[in-house]
């Protein structure tokens, strides 16, 4: 025979607590809607900042990646001259991402 595990009702504290949580929860919803309308009350004006913003972010982050490329290429062109196989590998490796560029 299983066992019927029978649900215990909530308490009245739990339940008061648990309105005054959600109460709380949708006062500070409501101060950011307002705070919000308050600062940008057009959309559009919020959809074409957000536009320009998305494509500096693409622009900066191809700038960014570009640097990172050149200057891991001369980190490593200071290596080339190492004895031992390291030298040429490490040169492979500064051909290959001359190649790629």
């Amino acid at each position: 025979m299983s066992k019927m595990k029978s649900k215990k009702p909530a308490s009245v504290k739990q339940v008061v607590e648990k309105v005054a949580d959600n109460q709380a929860k949708a006062a500070q919803q409501e101060i950011l809607r307002e705070t919000f309308y308050d600062l940008c009350p057009n959309r559009w004006e919020i959809y074409r900042v957000n536009f320009f913003r998305g494509i500096f972010f693409g622009f900066g982050s191809v700038i960014g990646a570009t640097a990172l490329v050149i200057v891991s290429i001369m980190i490593l062109n200071l290596f080339v001259n190492i004895p031992g196989g390291i030298g040429e590998f490490i040169q492979n490796i500064i051909d290959a991402m001359n190649n790629r560029i």
